[in-house]
Order: structure tokens, then sequence, then C-alpha cells
């Protein structure tokens, strides 16, 4: 007896939209949170590293719900195109809502520019950069951080379009890790 499974387009699709908003706020209140309990852990290691873990563990759960809502399995190509979906959705809305809270709130981009320059100077003492290179490359860094917090709308797209690469090259490892084909049962005579 054959046994066959459809994949649910439409349930997969609303699916990756609906995860993509949630994991999208999830974004927004974590960062929320660290900028207003734990401002000193942006801009560090410790926060990013809690970002990243929180966003791997969220990308995991989701797509095993998808998964599920797309009947069990899905190819390669369902899953990388639903997967994308999400990612994308969910880089949008922290993306948008993190260049927004800078423009909004300037002592966060202050904030995180003094950080990030404090821990690379140190990290710069660490290797015993010298002098003259250390006041180059904080001048340079100094430089690069305005246009990270202050962004064109052209430097935007720009930094949005390389987000979104980023997060097809993840959506590709996800789509390999969890797609699921469907085996193939034949209807035995006896």
């Amino acid at each position: 007896m054959e046994t066959v499974t459809t994949f649910n387009t439409a349930a997969v699709r609303k699916a990756a939209i609906t995860n993509g908003l949630i994991w999208g706020a999830v974004s927004i209140v974590l960062f929320l949170v660290l900028y207003f309990v734990a401002p000193e852990m942006q801009g560090n290691w410790v926060g990013g590293t809690l970002s990243m873990v929180v966003g791997i563990a969220l990308a995991v759960f989701f797509c095993l719900d998808m998964r599920k809502k797309a009947g069990g399995y899905w190819t390669f190509s369902e899953a990388l195109l639903n997967i994308f979906i999400m990612f994308l959705i969910a880089a949008a809305i922290s993306y948008f809502f993190t260049i927004g809270f800078s423009k909004m709130v300037p002592e966060y981009a202050v904030r995180m520019k003094e950080s990030v320059m404090n821990n690379t100077e140190a990290t710069y003492r660490s290797v015993g950069l010298g002098e003259d290179k250390l006041a180059e490359a904080m001048a340079k860094l100094s430089e690069q951080l305005d246009k990270q917090f202050n962004p064109t709308p052209l430097q935007m797209i720009t930094g949005f379009g390389i987000t979104a690469v980023m997060y097809f090259i993840g959506a590709l490892i996800f789509a390999a890790i969890f797609k699921k084909t469907q085996p193939i049962f034949f209807k035995t005579e006896e």
C-alpha cells in the first residue's frame, strides 16, 4: 500500500511568515532587554553570543515546526524557500528596528560606538599594536561606526542586501539539515 503525504504549501508559507514575525519580535525584545537591563553586554562578545544562541535555537525550533506543518516531509527546495522567507522577515524586522532605534535614541549609537571602540582598543593593545598603527586603526573604526549608526538610504539598502545574502547562506545550510525526503513505499502482492 502506498502512503502519500502532500506538501501543504499554504500552511507552510503561513508558518514561515508567522515564525519570521515571532522571531523578529523576540529579537526586538532581546535587544531592548539587553539595552535597558545589561547595556554593557551590547557591543561585546557576550551579548553577540547570547543573541546568536537564541537565534539558532529559534531557527531550529521554527524549522522543525514548518517541516511538521509540511506533512513531515519536504524537499530541499521547499525547505530552502520557506526557511529563507522566515529568515528574511526576522532579519528585516531586527535590522530596521535597530536603525530606527538608533535614530530615535541617539545615546544608543554613542554608547555602542564607545563600547566597540573600547573593546577594539583593548584587543589591539593586547596583541601589541604600535601607537601609530593603533591611532590609525581606531580612526578608521570610528569612521566605519559613524556610517553604521547613521546610514544613508543607499547604505541601508546595501547593508540589508548583504544581510539578506548572509541569511540566504544560512537558509541553505538549514535546508540541507532539515530537508526530509518521503520514503517510497511499494505495494507488495501476496
